[in-house]
């Protein structure tokens, strides 16, 4: 006795070929960014590269995460982006300026109260994106993320500025 399944929907033309639609800008955008010159024959290979990645990738992708907040979603990549700038600065400072013995480096746990894959997955390459941190492991279930850190004087006030800066900020992005 077999087990009964629903038939999948039709998807439409433009689902078929253009399945993620975002994605594929933020691709020929990178593409064109790579090149760093625009010409019409880089941005036809762009379009085609982006067309066949997510077409050819749209089988991993079968629902669209989604966002509470596009506003706060916006927000956050401006607030991440400011971080990268000030880390990297703060990072730049103590390799030429501090001796690696004065470093304290060291590993700390972060809880997550996230539930999403894909909010524990931005946290994650939010904290590897920051110079100075990188994110090594999620716990297998899913409930915390082992961070490296640089320099942390403090291992629980490092937690709580990821939690307050960056986690808050995705469970109001992600439901």
């Amino acid at each position: 006795m077999g087990v009964h399944q629903e038939p999948k929907p039709q998807r439409s033309l433009r689902e078929r070929w253009l399945p993620h639609p975002v994605l594929t800008v933020v691709l020929v955008l990178l593409w064109m960014l790579l090149l760093n010159n625009f010409s019409i024959g880089g941005l036809v290979m762009g379009v085609l590269l982006a067309l066949i990645i997510t077409r050819v990738t749209s089988n991993f992708w079968p629902e669209r995460p989604p966002v509470k907040s596009w506003r706060k979603a916006f927000s956050y990549l401006g607030l991440v982006a400011w971080d990268v700038v000030v880390a990297n600065l703060e990072v730049s400072r103590l390799i030429l300026f501090r001796p690696a013995s004065q470093l304290r480096t060291r590993w700390v746990t972060v809880p997550l109260e996230l539930c999403s894959p894909e909010a524990i997955t931005v946290l994650a390459g939010t904290i590897t994106m920051t110079p100075g941190t990188v994110s090594c492991d999620l716990s297998a279930d899913g409930r915390s993320l082992l961070v490296h850190c640089l320099d942390a004087q403090d291992a629980e006030e490092t937690v709580r500025q990821m939690k307050g800066r960056y986690e808050t900020r995705l469970k109001e992005i992600f439901p």
